[in-house]
């Protein structure tokens, strides 16, 4: 993990530039996007899927701050085949226009992992590495904490029900606009502790009309060490509305 982030930055040291892409654009101090995407079907297959998420930013003095919640939720013929929600909220203390302190806190439900919940946070250190009026890249790096507890099926196999870990936490942002109405962002978090967690997000959006966009995402998520008849690697591919206010 180390190696990667360090790659990442000298790779893209020599081309920072100079200008400036606001946590929230503009003179507002308070932005939101909330994200919408579900799929049914009768007849001979009776299937639905749900998809949610709100994100919202808030700049409060030399903090800027992130609440998340998600949600994903699917059903085949009557049976759940997935379920997964989160809810995180992260705090950036600018300390100078591309240097902050951060802070986390992550909650997530998967029965689907054999894990009950997730319970995660990290500190550290961000910087933002290329800063244009339509592009940037930051890059944040810091200790964290991760805490598990097992479902009573994974608690019998594993023979404890709660796993805990120091970890070492790295993200790296990256977001463009193509367009004046499209735009690709991709982040990739990783912690990296007794084993290592890591997600990635491949996202392009598109506007509809006004506030409106269409959105394609792709996101993986890795476990170096999944339990016991579960896989190491979960794949999840949307098309969303999403709403900007």
């Amino acid at each position: 993990m180390k190696k990667v982030l360090t790659t990442a930055i000298l790779l893209t040291t020599p081309f920072m530039a100079t200008a400036g892409a606001d946590f929230v654009k503009g003179d507002r101090t308070f932005a939101g996007e909330a994200e919408l995407g579900a799929t049914l079907t009768t007849g001979n297959t009776e299937t639905s899927s749900f998809k949610g998420r709100l994100n919202l930013k808030h700049e409060l003095g030399d903090w800027e701050n992130q609440y998340l919640l998600e949600g994903l939720y699917k059903e085949d013929s009557e049976t759940v085949t997935a379920k997964r929600y989160f809810v995180g909220a992260q705090g950036n203390y600018k300390m100078t226009d591309r240097s902050y302190l951060f802070a986390n806190a992550n909650y997530e439900v998967d029965p689907f992992t054999g894990y009950e919940y997730t319970v995660s946070g990290a500190t550290g250190y961000g910087h933002r590495l290329y800063d244009t009026t339509k592009t940037f890249l930051d890059v944040e790096v810091g200790p964290g904490y991760i805490y598990q507890r097992l479902d009573n099926e994974q608690a019998l196999i594993e023979g404890y029900d709660t796993n805990d870990s120091v970890v070492a936490h790295g993200v790296i942002n990256f977001e463009t606009e193509i367009t004046d109405t499209s735009k690709f962002q991709q982040r990739f978090v990783a912690d990296y502790g007794d084993k290592l967690d890591a997600r990635s997000e491949t996202s392009l959006t598109a506007n509809i009309i006004g506030a409106l966009a269409m959105k394609f995402a792709v996101i993986v998520r890795y476990n170096s060490e999944p339990l016991d008849d579960k896989k190491g690697t979960d794949t999840e591919t949307n098309m969303t509305l999403l709403y900007s206010f």
